[in-house]
């Protein structure tokens, strides 16, 4: 017999966090989170998200052993919007018992019809910034520590309970040596002169901080017209500045400015942490961060998170300049590879990009759809 609990405590919530500490304890390729992290995520004093969506999480219980998680989610700055009558979940893992996923997803869609919600859609996140989808091919890759992994067996589960997929996303990665400097040092240089822009180099966390504010901005305005794209308010771009900036290397986030010195162009990338996330297995303490500080300093793979250029400059090859930057930097650092995170398959724009890399896509992955 399958029981469902609502989690109620903050041992409830530490049970949920470790529940896939579990599941995917014999995988080569998933990458455990930093639990502490991890729990101040669902903290509603902690995480200002809660300001604008609220989530109800469950366990779900066999013979008195856990053996399913979900999240089930509601932004009310989405819902909003009359076509994006949306009950998002996440976080949704489970053993291969078509029982328990079928009592979890019972659970989501009881929320949604509750809230008079058109669909279901997941996993997903809170927001555009979260992780996001399931895997449906590359099982035999290590995961980035902003991904989601699962095991082959999920799919089969969203179709039995008649969820459709809603979106597709594509994983891809390229060796650095595919990088060919003349596919953009002229360019970039002319596209400077022309609309007189300058890019920014950054040595120190603190040079960054001050554009910070400005990136997300660029980040709401450079995204909005993906689907389902939820803006980052003023109060998540503080969390999220504290949060993440620190742990980015200062030399791989990159601004293009205007004359005026306003951001038209930004990129993030992030050292490869999931190797170390491994060893660390959630712990920080005592000689978990010694890992983090590792990769950070010495990781020869490097994370393309967030890449926005603004409306008025797409498709003027601003890319460029931003691509030169990290030219000159990931060669002074001797990285080899470059791994792009999750990006929507119909996003013809930023696939343009990087076609001149010979990116592999590696891993698939989608969200899943019921209406309600």
């Amino acid at each position: 017999m399958i029981s469902i609990k609502e989690l109620k405590t903050k041992s409830d919530l530490k049970d949920f966090v470790k529940f896939p500490f579990k599941l995917y304890k014999d995988s080569k390729y998933w990458v455990p989170p930093i639990i502490s992290e991890e729990l101040k995520t669902f903290n509603k004093k902690e995480n200002p998200v809660f300001n604008d969506a609220e989530a109800t999480l469950f366990l779900a219980y066999k013979n008195g052993e856990i053996v399913g998680r979900v999240a089930a989610i509601i932004n009310s700055l989405e819902i909003k919007n009359p076509t994006m009558k949306k009950m998002r979940f996440g976080w949704l893992d489970f053993i291969d018992d078509l029982e328990v996923s079928k009592a979890l997803f019972n659970k989501i869609e009881d929320i949604g019809r509750s809230h008079n919600l058109v669909f279901s859609e997941g996993p997903v996140g809170f927001s555009n910034l979260d992780k996001v989808g399931v895997i449906t091919e590359g099982f035999d890759s290590i995961a980035p520590m902003v991904t989601w992994y699962n095991h082959p067996y999920y799919v089969k589960h969203y179709e039995a309970a008649n969820y459709k997929v809603e979106k597709a996303y594509t994983e891809s990665r390229f060796p650095f040596k595919n990088v060919k400097p003349e596919f953009f040092l002229k360019a970039q240089e002319l596209i400077k002169k022309r609309y007189q822009l300058k890019a920014l180099e950054f040595t120190k966390t603190e040079e960054v901080m001050p554009y910070v504010d400005k990136m997300f901005d660029l980040f709401n305005e450079s995204y909005a017209l993906l689907s389902s794209f939820v803006a980052i308010t003023d109060v998540q771009k503080a969390y999220f500045k504290k949060k993440f900036i620190s742990f980015v290397n200062p030399e791989y986030i990159k601004f293009v400015v205007d004359k005026d010195d306003n951001l038209i162009g930004f990129a993030i990338v992030m050292p490869a942490f999931s190797k170390a996330l491994q060893k660390m297995n959630g712990k920080l303490f005592p000689f978990g961060f010694r890992h983090i500080l590792h990769a950070k300093k010495h990781s020869k793979e490097v994370i393309f998170y967030l890449i926005g250029i603004h409306p008025d400059y797409q498709n003027k090859g601003v890319h460029a300049v931003i691509f030169n930057e990290y030219y000159n930097t990931f060669t002074e650092k001797g990285i080899e590879t470059c791994i792009r995170t999750p990006e929507l398959e119909d996003n013809y724009a930023i696939h343009q990009i990087w076609k001149h890399f010979d990116p592999e896509v590696y891993r698939r992955r989608k969200t899943f759809r019921k209406d309600l």
